[in-house]
């Protein structure tokens, strides 16, 4: 995990504060998550809007803006539930920055049509060093380009936000895959069960391993 924080354009300063009610007064949210958001927000910004207008990077349909928000803590952090909430009223990409005790990090998730992705997230960040943007041709690039330091994967040449996306969830899935058969190896008696159950989970740590490569084919993500 990485401590990164980018220099966002003065040219795409936003700045516009947002009441937190604004995202759970309407709509199907739980009570659940609207205690968090008592709780645990204590403010919210949009801070900066990267865009075709704003820093000159050519827009497409699956990342027309990047919207950057700042979300103040109340406390320690704040629960993804809460980030999900503000990314399903947003349709543009948001790239969130938490605000709390134990410092700045920086988390999102790709957004590109495929459900169930999980937030992915920098260390947090003591100081505020902060990086230059990544050179881009398009706002999709940038999108990319500002979220793969905080990936468990590298992106592959010429791969979409939606195979990027899709290779993504098939790794989560390996993983919980993998973490269920070595639960089993552990607890399996018999001598040649076990022998069959680390033959599979050989396998599929291999598949991972495939998943995980920048330089594997991208037919290997259709495997799943």
């Amino acid at each position: 995990m990485t401590d990164v924080l980018y220099r966002w354009p003065e040219a795409a300063r936003f700045g516009k504060s947002i009441p937190k009610t604004k995202f759970y007064e309407h709509g199907a949210v739980t009570s659940a998550v609207r205690a968090r958001f008592v709780a645990e927000v204590d403010g919210i910004t949009w801070a900066y809007k990267l865009a075709e207008s704003t820093i000159n990077l050519p827009a497409s349909k699956e990342v027309p803006e990047i919207q950057v928000l700042v979300i103040k803590a109340k406390s320690a952090d704040v629960d993804a539930s809460v980030l999900g909430t503000i990314d399903k009223a947003i349709k543009q990409p948001v790239i969130f920055e938490i605000v709390s005790t134990q410092g700045t990090r920086m988390t999102a998730t790709l957004k590109a049509g495929v459900p169930g992705q999980r937030y992915y997230s920098t260390e947090w960040s003591q100081g505020d060093r902060r990086r230059p943007l990544p050179p881009s041709v398009s706002l999709s690039s940038l999108y990319a380009a500002l979220l793969e330091p905080i990936l468990p994967t590298t992106i592959r040449p010429g791969e979409g936000l939606s195979d990027l996306c899709e290779r993504l969830a098939s790794i989560a899935r390996l993983e919980r895959d993998i973490s269920a058969l070595a639960r089993k190896l552990r607890a399996e008696p018999q001598f040649n069960r076990k022998l069959e159950l680390r033959r599979v989970l050989k396998a599929e740590q291999a598949r991972l391993q495939d998943l995980t490569n920048a330089t594997t084919a991208q037919s290997t993500t259709k495997k799943n």
